[in-house]
């Protein structure tokens, strides 16, 4: 399993809006072959600031998948006007700790 990070930085006074689509894109998401779940986190210190969590089994799942299905393009379309700047993704592989 891998998880895509990613920091949102929504534009000032969008936060309202910016999760009335996610909601409405979570399930976009969601419905992807290798998907395994989602978190989307809003920062402590700026209201604006969002810390988003997607668990995968495996990179190409998103990559690959996601990134070049229909869906991501209604993804797109709810969400990317929301972002300054554009976020970077990262990838990161199983814990190194099991609990």
């Amino acid at each position: 399993m891998i998880v895509e990070h990613a920091i949102l930085q929504v534009r000032p006074g969008q936060s309202g809006d910016f999760e009335l689509a996610m909601a409405k894109a979570r399930p976009l998401v969601a419905a992807q072959p290798g998907f395994q779940s989602i978190e989307i986190r809003p920062s402590s210190d700026d209201p604006d600031r969002y810390l988003l969590l997607i668990s995968w089994d495996r990179i190409e799942s998103h990559r690959d998948g996601f990134r070049q299905s229909p869906e991501y393009q209604q993804w797109r379309g709810l969400l990317h006007d929301f972002y300054d700047p554009m976020p970077t993704v990262n990838y990161y592989g199983p814990s190194i700790f099991h609990d």
